[in-house]
């Protein structure tokens, strides 16, 4: 059983869940959501999941989970949740691991973007680009608090191991 933290106001986090349901049936998963759409609701998101008893977590991404990074990631060690994140800031700031884009990689391409524009470039003309390179970051210290042992499988393709 995976456990799904959501801002239900979020759109992209809405289609990320209908996703990660669909994804999840076919493997005979059950999710088990929990919708926060405040700040001030986050301290209960993992003993809830701990309560459910679901074996891992999956915090989706919302600039409100990223700016309560670090609670959550104290959060979920308290109940010893393994809990995999969208930004390599969440496991800098104590979460076990992130799997997504790196957000300064995307920042220098959008900047490239603004030159090309000020230099007179029309928007419409430049190409539609999305992420070509996702980042996994392992955590090893959160591993070792929460009693969990990495695979050396995963660490070997990790692009960051944080000690």
């Amino acid at each position: 059983m995976i456990g799904l933290v959501i801002n239900p106001d979020n759109l992209n986090n809405v289609s990320q869940r209908r996703e990660l349901e669909v994804a999840a049936a076919a493997k005979g998963i059950k999710i088990v959501s929990v919708e926060v759409r405040t700040p001030e609701n986050t301290d209960s998101i993992f003993p809830m999941l701990a309560k459910e008893r679901v074996d891992a977590a999956i915090v989706l991404r919302d600039s409100g989970f990223y700016n309560q990074r670090a609670r959550l990631a104290a959060s979920a060690m308290a109940v010893r949740l393994p809990t995999v994140y969208g930004f390599r800031e969440h496991v800098e700031d104590g979460g076990l691991i992130s799997y997504g884009i790196s957000v300064p990689e995307n920042l220098r391409r959008a900047a490239d973007y603004v030159v090309k524009i000020l230099k007179g470039a029309r928007p419409g003309d430049l190409p539609i680009e999305f992420p070509t390179k996702l980042e996994l970051v392992i955590n090893l210290k959160t591993a070792r608090v929460i009693g969990l042992e990495v695979p050396p499988t995963l660490l070997a393709r990790a692009d960051e191991v944080i000690e």
